[in-house]
């Protein structure tokens, strides 16, 4: 098995992350500063192109070059240990590392693009970085940690059923990398285990992608959701509560999308959907809106958090009255530049 660090790591920050379920980072953070994992975030980091690559407006060499940018940022920050929070971003990264270390006619001619731009600090050397031993998924470094989650549980979740959706592009693009068998990747199921959750061995559908395809879910929206539907099916037949997951992308197709389903349908599925990293802090008693940021989803997760007698009247209340706080507080700075100004 490969070595998972607990050091010296780059929280690699994703766009749909950011954008759609911001609670993921949040949540990671939370869980990185409660088991003591040594990490930095640095705001001069770009996108991995994920999104736009699989759309085929990024070709391969151009992503590989930011990834050669984004690389070297960590090399720079002594953090070469690189956790992402999006499984698209985890494929991306390992296959251009690969390909700046395999590949000396691409390397040497993004080295040459980097020099003539004034840029040669981001020239990447082969050596530089290894894909298996400095790329990492974040639910990789939490399930090295399974035992303190253990300990960190503040919540009794051992009355819910709940299920793992493994991200295809974590299981199914770089096999030998993927903790665990490939076919039936435990990571996220022996996480779950740890917050005193029970979590399902195996469902109807289990190894199904979550549908979304990239552009299939706008250019074939029909077929995308058939998908989705199929497994959120077999997951009502298995009475589960909770799906959770390792990806925005897939986190998205799923909590986005099952209110249309339940109407295509005519059904109700009462599945709540998670990220590894907010259920593992909601666990550990993290607050369900300032930090595990529930309210960006489409789906509610209130029921839930109710069945977990967690005051949901109460944190929201709290949370309006700090929002308030927060745009005083703005404005008040606002007022005493325009104020310096003048003076």
């Amino acid at each position: 098995m490969k070595q998972i660090p607990c050091k010296d790591i780059l929280l690699f920050k994703s766009c749909l992350v950011s954008v759609e379920y911001p609670g993921i980072e949040s949540s990671t953070r939370y869980l990185f500063d409660q088991l003591g994992i040594e990490y930095l975030v640095d705001e001069r980091q770009s996108c991995c192109t994920g999104l736009g690559h699989y759309y085929d407006l990024f070709d391969q060499f151009s992503t590989t070059a930011l990834a050669a940018r984004n690389l070297a940022i960590a090399r720079e920050t002594g953090h070469k240990n690189m956790a992402v929070m999006c499984a698209t971003c985890y494929a991306i990264l390992k296959k251009a590392c690969q390909t700046l270390e395999e590949n000396k006619e691409i390397r040497d001619k993004i080295n040459n693009i980097f020099e003539g731009s004034g840029m040669g600090q981001f020239s990447y050397q082969r050596g530089d970085f290894d894909s298996r031993s400095n790329i990492f998924h974040v639910a990789e470094i939490l399930y090295n940690q399974k035992d303190k989650i253990s300990n960190l549980s503040r919540i009794d979740l051992s009355s819910f059923k709940m299920a793992s959706h493994h991200a295809c592009h974590y299981c199914k693009a770089h096999y030998a990398d993927t903790l665990g068998d490939v076919r039936d990747p435990q990571v996220i199921d022996t996480i779950i285990r740890s917050c005193g959750a029970q979590s399902l061995e195996w469902y109807d559908h289990q190894r199904l992608t979550c549908g979304a395809g990239f552009r299939q879910r706008f250019t074939n929206k029909d077929l995308s959701l058939s998908v989705t539907a199929e497994k959120l099916l077999s997951l009502k037949e298995k009475d589960v509560e909770v799906l959770v997951h390792m990806c925005p992308n897939c986190q998205m197709q799923f909590d986005r999308y099952q209110p249309t389903i339940e109407k295509i349908l005519d059904t109700e599925f009462d599945i709540v959907h998670l990220n590894i990293s907010q259920l593992v802090a909601l666990a550990s008693g993290a607050d369900p809106y300032r930090v595990v940021g529930v309210q960006t989803h489409t789906v509610p997760v209130e029921p839930f958090l109710k069945k977990l007698d967690i005051d949901v009247d109460l944190r929201q209340k709290n949370l309006e009255r700090s929002l308030v706080d927060e745009e005083r507080s703005l404005v008040d700075e606002e007022r005493s530049l325009v104020d310096d100004g003048r003076d």
